[in-house]
């Protein structure tokens, strides 16, 4: 599919790779920067356009419209609003507050911890399509939001470890996680159960859980033990090239204080199987500096993405979309 909207011209960032013969991210800017970068003019181009972009989001995995005058969670949630996709509720243990409408704020564990990188909401039942960040306040020092093509992940790990691939994918993987019951913002994962489920009642914790496909193990401090599984390595999706993606939390789970991940069976996997394919998600990894109003779009079933560490101020905003 060639590019071709004369709502948009294509730019450059810099961190910016070719893969498989797309550009990710894909950077939009305003044909005419000096009349079309205000607000209301993006907003009408997205609704026009809306089918158009959303093509490219996934031909290209990644998305970034810079340049344009975004202020503020209420100028971001007029451009998720655009595009009528429906919202889905963030589930995970990330510490988040609620802003405005369908605006969060990304993660906010302590700033000098790195993120690791993740499908957003890989484990649960109903994850979604789309991840659509907002930069408030560029960070100083760091803070990129690094993304990496999840097909690579699978291609160099069939290519190095062909037999345990198909071994782990064939057996399905199970994961635990524990969490406090009450939030702990000192950690990156300190989202606790009761916020996370949004109910103090244990029963209907446990119900909540059951829809989101886990298991609930109470522990003698008041917290839980999650029980996901089995759970896929690899996905092929819909409208992708038949890509294999690496549609899974093995290696940012595998070995934890807070979490574990091993073949369903209970078998553990090979530690240097973990150990390299950490090292190829790295390898693979794509960022760029994030400016002041950047609206980030990224294909949730194509791209891992995490969180350098960063000096403050950062102040990142998020929606997920279905």
């Amino acid at each position: 599919m060639e590019f071709s909207c004369e709502d948009f011209k294509v730019g450059k960032c810099e961190g910016q790779k070719l893969v498989d013969g797309e550009t990710m991210p894909l950077v939009l800017h305003s044909p005419d920067p000096n009349n079309s970068s205000d607000l209301d003019s993006l907003v009408s181009s997205l609704k026009k356009n809306k089918d158009w972009f959303e093509q490219m989001i996934i031909k290209n995995s990644a998305v970034l419209l810079r340049g344009y005058d975004v202020k503020n969670a209420e100028d971001f949630n007029q451009i998720v609003e655009a595009f009528g996709w429906d919202d889905i509720r963030y589930v995970g243990p990330a510490p988040r507050t609620h802003v405005y409408k369908r605006i969060w704020t990304a993660n906010e564990g302590p700033l000098e911890e790195f993120i690791y990188y993740h499908h957003e909401m890989v484990l649960i039942k109903e994850c979604p399509k789309k991840v659509i960040l907002f930069c408030e306040v560029p960070p100083p020092k760091g803070g990129e939001t690094p993304f990496v093509p999840s097909f690579r992940v699978t291609e160099r790990m069939l290519e190095e470890f062909p037999g345990a691939v198909e071994d782990i994918d064939g057996k399905g993987l199970k994961y635990t996680f524990t969490a406090l019951s009450k939030n702990d913002t000192s950690s990156m994962r300190g989202r606790g159960w009761e916020d996370a489920f949004g109910t103090s009642d244990r029963a209907e914790a446990e119900k909540r859980a059951k829809a989101l496909g886990m298991d609930m193990e109470w522990l003698p401090n008041g917290g839980v033990k999650t029980i996901l599984g089995p759970r896929a390595l690899t996905k092929v999706f819909d409208g992708r090239k038949g890509r294999r993606m690496w549609f899974n939390t093995m290696v940012g789970m595998h070995g934890k204080e807070h979490s574990s991940a091993m073949m369903a069976d209970g078998t553990e996997i090979p530690e240097n199987v973990v150990k390299r394919c950490g090292e190829i998600i790295e390898e693979e990894s794509i960022q760029f500096k994030w400016e002041k109003g950047d609206v980030l779009f990224l294909d949730n079933l194509a791209l891992l993405h995490g969180r350098r560490p960063s000096l403050p101020p950062r102040r990142v905003l998020v929606t997920t979309c279905k």
